[in-house]
């Protein structure tokens, strides 16, 4: 082992982050534009997954979206299926069953989840960069057009470049509208009269806004400083997790390549340090230094790291999708005993949840008593109570439905304004007033009395709620 200096010199990368100088100042990351199987893979699925993000709006399920998240109406659809505050159980119940997912995937194969899905590095990289590449040019144009003073072809370059960042900004932001308020509303919102939709129209530009400075300015910052994922890395992360690892092994001692050396003979390693790995980074790490927070899986060093290898005749895989274990001792991966208890409490929480969403009731009624109101006792010996009803039609389709007593059988429900107690729920319908309930005062105890109401549609009995009825006190 060396010296404590040693050790100091050569973990000295972690005092420092690549988006900041040493007087504290922002600095940008002008990566060298990625190429190989790896980056040509991941194309193709951001291709998809973009395709899906910005249809994703406009595709129905059963008449529902295929995703809204209404956090004004407090209504969400997920795949067609429509949850409102009542069914809170089971948005916080798929929350934690992401959380359990989201886990058992890190353990087992590190951050793929964000170099591969996560919307921050599809829209950086497989959007906003190419945008950049397209104007700026590669790696060394862009610092010298960072470098040069502001002439005629800097200012024209800038305003082209934040210019259709600004619009695809605007898109994205409109899509994510679509996503919170549906894409029939936004549809309303942007042919009618702006003056009609001031709010709508300050979210919309809000929403460019927040996007704009997030691709253009802030960048890798979102995954450095603001996303959570990364620390959770140094929790959840083994010896035996798959992540984009450098083979120490096979690459020390590094030294520059020498044509027709034989670098085994005298006793150099595969790495030949042309920084290639370093130069492709988007958030500006040196893999060599082993497994960092800021490393986010986009595979670009492997596929920087394997063309270098192609040219001197080395195999690939000096940097690789592996395990701590696979590189150091030659293990294979093996399914381990943490591996095995997230996956035993994901397939439960699945279980779970299937289980409640497919028992959901097609129409769920919320029955209260009306704040404020005391019992009424009538000659004839009858006690009423007054309620308020909410009936919440879950389904995609229209349902009949009529309000019943269950217990005791001989009380009886009247609607103050109504002749009966039919309704017509249309698709995703509500509707709210207020019943009494009538039961005679021999059926009842003492006080508090817990009665039994029922919805039905026919014989069929949509749901049933326990109710609270009060009652004269006997002496």
């Amino acid at each position: 082992m060396g010296s404590g200096e040693d050790f100091l010199s050569e973990d000295s990368f972690r005092d420092k982050v690549g988006f900041i100088t040493e007087d504290g100042k922002r600095k940008f990351i002008y990566p060298k534009k990625p190429s190989g199987r790896y980056y040509k893979y991941r194309t193709w699925l951001s291709y998809v997954l973009l395709s899906i993000l910005f249809l994703g709006p406009f595709i129905r399920i059963n008449g529902q979206p295929f995703l809204m998240l209404n956090v004004l109406e407090r209504k969400f659809v997920i795949l067609g299926q429509v949850f409102w505050p009542q069914d809170f159980h089971l948005v916080a119940l798929t929350f934690v069953t992401g959380v359990v997912f989201i886990i058992l995937f890190t353990v087992a194969f590190g951050r793929l989840f964000c170099g591969w899905v996560c919307p921050q590095t599809i829209f950086m990289e497989m959007l906003f960069r190419k945008i950049e590449y397209w104007i700026d040019g590669d790696r060394g144009q862009q610092l010298r057009l960072a470098s040069m003073p502001w002439n005629a072809e800097k200012i024209r370059k800038r305003i082209l470049k934040n210019g259709i960042f600004f619009l695809i900004s605007f898109g994205i932001g409109n899509i994510f509208l679509m996503y919170l308020i549906g894409s029939d509303d936004w549809i309303q919102l942007v042919t009618d009269n702006p003056s009609n939709h001031v709010g709508g129209l300050t979210a919309m530009i809000l929403f460019s806004g927040v996007f704009f400075f997030v691709f253009a300015w802030f960048r890798e910052q979102a995954c450095i400083v603001v996303c959570p994922y990364g620390r959770l890395q140094g929790v959840l992360l083994d010896r035996n997790s798959i992540v984009i690892a450098y083979d120490r092994l096979r690459g020390e001692p590094r030294a520059k390549f020498r044509k027709n050396e034989d670098r085994t003979a005298s006793g150099k390693g595969d790495c030949i340090d042309c920084g290639q790995c370093v130069d492709v980074c988007p958030t500006g790490i040196d893999i060599r230094n082993g497994t960092q927070l800021e490393c986010v899986n986009c595979t670009a060093c492997i596929d920087a790291c394997d063309s270098i290898m192609d040219k001197i005749n080395k195999p690939r895989g000096l940097i690789r999708y592996a395990s701590e274990n696979q590189i150091a001792n030659g293990e294979k991966p093996k399914f381990t005993g943490r591996l095995a208890f997230y996956s035993v409490v994901l397939t439960m929480l699945l279980g779970l949840m299937g289980f409640l969403i497919f028992s959901r009731v097609k129409v769920e009624a919320t029955i209260l008593r009306t704040p404020g109101q005391l019992y009424q006792a009538y000659e004839d010996g009858t006690i009423s109570n007054v309620y308020n009803y909410q009936l919440i039609n879950k389904t995609s389709a229209p349902i009949q439905a009529e309000i019943r007593m269950i217990e005791p059988e001989e009380g009886r429900i009247m609607m103050p304004g109504k002749e009966d107690l039919f309704f017509e729920l249309g698709i995703q319908e509500i509707k709210k007033g207020a019943l009494i309930i009538y039961i005679p005062k021999e059926n009842l105890s003492s006080g508090k009395n817990i009665i039994k109401v029922g919805l039905f549609n026919g014989d069929e009995l949509l749901d049933k709620v326990e109710l609270s009825f009060q009652a004269p006190i006997k002496k």
